[in-house]
């Protein structure tokens, strides 16, 4: 092996003392601009260091805006008090995205067990009798268990709310224990379609997180950075271009701790002692070019014209669009450049595709006795829809 390749790489002076807290799984020790929220979670959580169930909780907030991080940070502190007080507490946190844990109730089920010491066979079992387990292996003692279920609209996306109701009734069953569920989503109007039953029991309180604004994130840097690199090897103006950039999309927190990461990487690799403005501009460009339009370029000919489909509408009638219209479209496009139109059916499975990937957003709508439809939202940045509509008439040949 020609070891040379990587004597460049030793050679340069490194930036970062420690990356791993500009990485999105990182818990710090505290949560600057969330002390608020961390105090109305703790005080509906306390009643349970009495053995008192607390009110179920849910958690609204667009991405990056720190829901996750003040769960786990204030359910920590929960836990470490517990202990101390030998109050019988357990914390079970599931994020609900994940495939092959939560994509049906058995796996979901077989993964929380897990987590409770119960070694349950990853398949074979009836769903009813691994309910039974559950209910069984929680109340064996007198305990509250807490379920955290993070992006829990990706659960209901999955296996509609049954499985809500069905954690939401399970007190009626346990004689020795009890269970109290934190939700979290970045959905808004989640709830608003749940089964009332569900949303009534489940929406006992609701907390909504304000995504961060440009200062905040700034703040939230700063410290990340006195932490991740050496002194002086952040540029003049970084923190701040970088925080601007994150508030714009929203305050995404995770997107401009991401942003600085890939800037100080993108210095490092070209040997330079500090991370510039000029990187954080390719660290952007980078990231949304990695994230989506190697996505979409690699994507096959179907899926490429029926997104064309949805960015020339979308375009066009600066609106959310409906399946039927955009199939309507997809299907002239597909004769104009000879590809086999799909069926309706097969092109609403592309959708599902689609917005599995994040590349669009699609919503189920009911029109009652005249079926459903999905509303289908780009909410990606104009400029990034400019580049992407450049990839896909390259790659359709429409220009």
């Amino acid at each position: 092996m020609d070891t040379n390749l990587f004597e460049k790489f030793l050679e340069r002076e490194p930036l970062f003392i420690n990356k791993k807290v500009l990485q999105s799984d990182y818990s710090p020790e505290t949560i600057p601009h969330r002390q608020i929220q961390i105090n109305q979670i703790a005080e509906i959580l306390a009643p349970s260091l009495r053995l008192d169930k607390p009110s179920n909780l849910f958690i609204y907030g667009k991405t990056g805006s720190g829901k996750t991080l003040t769960v786990l940070h204030t359910t920590n502190k929960l836990t470490t008090l517990a202990q101390q007080r030998n109050t019988p507490i357990k914390i079970l946190y599931l994020n609900c995205k994940l495939k092959k844990v939560a994509d049906t109730e058995y796996r979901l089920l077989a993964q929380l067990l897990r987590d409770l010491g119960k070694e349950v066979p990853p398949t074979g079992l009836p769903t009813e009798e691994i309910y039974k387990t559950f209910f069984s292996t929680i109340d064996q003692e007198k305990q509250l268990v807490i379920l955290v279920l993070d992006e829990i609209d990706e659960l209901v996306k999955k296996m509609g709310d049954d499985v809500l109701y069905n954690f939401t009734r399970i007190n009626a069953e346990l004689k020795k224990a009890q269970l109290s569920i934190i939700g979290i989503s970045n959905d808004l109007i989640f709830a608003d379609n749940l089964d009332h039953r569900v949303k009534s029991s489940l929406s006992e309180e609701e907390l909504v997180f304000p995504p961060y604004n440009a200062l905040q994130l700034q703040d939230i840097l700063r410290e990340r950075a006195l932490q991740a690199f050496k002194q002086g090897c952040v540029g003049s103006g970084v923190i701040e271009k970088c925080g601007a950039y994150a508030a714009r999309e929203h305050g995404d927190a995770r997107r401009a701790l991401e942003l600085l990461r890939v800037a100080g990487e993108l210095a490092e690799r070209e040997g330079l002692g500090a991370v510039s403005l000029g990187h954080l501009d390719k660290a952007e460009e980078k990231i949304e070019r990695d994230r989506v339009l190697d996505i979409v370029s690699s994507q096959p000919k179907q899926h490429q014209a029926a997104l064309y489909a949805l960015i020339y509408i979308h375009q066009k009638e600066k609106r959310r669009i409906f399946t039927g219209e955009a199939y309507d479209y997809y299907k002239n496009l597909s004769t104009a450049i000879h590809l086999h139109p799909l069926t309706q059916r097969r092109f609403s499975d592309i959708i599902s595709e689609l917005d599995m990937l994040g590349i669009i957003n699609a919503k189920v709508l009911s029109k009652g006795r005249y079926g459903r439809t999905k509303e289908i939202d780009l909410s990606l940045p104009q400029h990034l829809l400019t580049r992407m509509t450049e990839l896909l008439q390259k790659d359709l040949h429409l220009s």
